[in-house]
């Protein structure tokens, strides 16, 4: 196999020609056919997130958003077979637990995360732990590369918006950060119905939030929380953060209405490293809600590619650019000054350096 290797922090990811994995008695190993190259594995490489316990063990295959069919299967696996079409969920949980049980397999993490704890997709193989709880069978009609497209960043944002926020249609929801995330919630909150408003720096991704459906773009500023409570008559009944940051959570929790709900989809960098200051009386007189949200439980996964399959949802519009793995660092190098737009897919092992960018407004995929 080959497959594109973390060796050090924040350095060029080597190509190797690498031993195929070989699959334990509950594992699959999944033939790559499309992943993301997500701001998540951008993180890993910088080594952020140690304020969360997460320590990347070196070398590692990163990428944890790909599609792909199975090619084997360990001894004990009943679910699947070689040849099924599944994609994986970045939080890897053991289907049996309380948490599992209850709707909330993505935070059980009793096998990690793909492309954290263990080689992810960025390899033209991958070796998945735990297989009839961690994969997720593919609709007929939903290919690798919209698969990739789902997560994690589509998945995160759908948990987000349908289940965590219960976005409800007629509402107005301000989603701040126009990257991967952001501009899936939009697209997501749009399709349930809301009415959205896109706040952003770049003017090329806010048009692009109104190809997703947003109803206002406004330019990242001190005034958006005013602004936003105009255009709302008193404010967002939901808002997002999908960057992680104080210039986008802050601002977000003043442009809510009262009784607002609040949903962080971004995690923060060094910057913040994980906290910052949050205006608490504000959230007590006008009886805010702050909601965390991580992944998407397999529960919610029939709804999203039910979505998906009928049109309704279209993750394959946000694929800009698709890169051999040859180019998957440069791609990463492109994250540090939030250079790239949209998503980006590795859908070439074989050695070809071919970049291909898709026209925006024309994606055959589920369109």
């Amino acid at each position: 196999m080959r497959g594109a290797v973390i060796t050090e922090f924040g350095k060029p990811l080597e190509v190797q020609n690498l031993p195929d994995p070989e699959p334990g008695p509950g594992d699959a190993i999944v033939q790559t056919e499309a992943c993301g190259i997500c701001r998540s594995d951008w993180h890993m490489w910088q080594h952020h997130w140690t304020w969360l316990g997460i320590e990347l063990e070196l070398p590692r295959i990163p990428g944890h958003e790909f599609g792909g069919r199975v090619v084997e299967v360990g001894n004990d696996v009943r679910n699947f077979r070689a040849g099924d079409r599944v994609t994986v969920p970045f939080h890897l949980g053991c289907g049996k637990c309380d948490l599992c049980r209850s709707g909330h397999y993505n935070l059980c993490l009793a096998h990690g995360c793909i492309g954290i704890h263990h080689d992810g997709g960025y390899g033209s193989l991958a070796r998945v732990p735990g297989a009839d709880t961690t994969l997720v069978r593919l609709p007929e009609s939903v290919d690798s590369f919209t698969a990739a497209a789902l997560g994690c960043r589509f998945m995160t944002a759908f948990h987000g918006i349908a289940d965590q926020a219960a976005v409800r249609p007629g509402e107005w929801v301000a989603v701040f950060g126009m990257g991967g995330v952001g501009l899936s919630a939009v697209q997501i909150a749009a399709a349930i119905g809301a009415r959205v408003i896109a706040v952003g720096r770049s003017a090329e991704k806010l048009l692009k939030a109104i190809a997703e459906g947003a109803e206002t773009t406004l330019k990242a500023s001190v005034n958006v929380p005013a602004e936003i409570k105009e255009i709302t008559k008193g404010g967002a009944a939901v808002t997002v953060d999908a960057l992680g940051s104080i210039e986008t959570t802050l601002p977000a929790l003043r442009s809510l209405a009262k009784g607002g709900r609040h949903v962080q989809l971004g995690l923060t960098g060094p910057a913040e490293a994980g906290d910052m200051p949050i205006p608490i009386d504000m959230l007590v007189f006008q009886e805010l809600r702050i909601l965390g949200s991580l992944g998407c439980p397999m529960s919610s996964y029939a709804g999203m590619l039910s979505m998906v399959a009928a049109g309704k949802l279209r993750p394959g519009r946000l694929v800009e650019t698709t890169v051999s793995v040859e180019n998957a660092g440069n791609v990463l190098a492109g994250m540090s000054g939030y250079e790239t737009f949209g998503f980006t897919l590795i859908d070439n092992w074989r050695g070809s350096s071919q970049t291909v960018s898709r026209e925006r407004d024309s994606l055959l995929i589920n369109s």
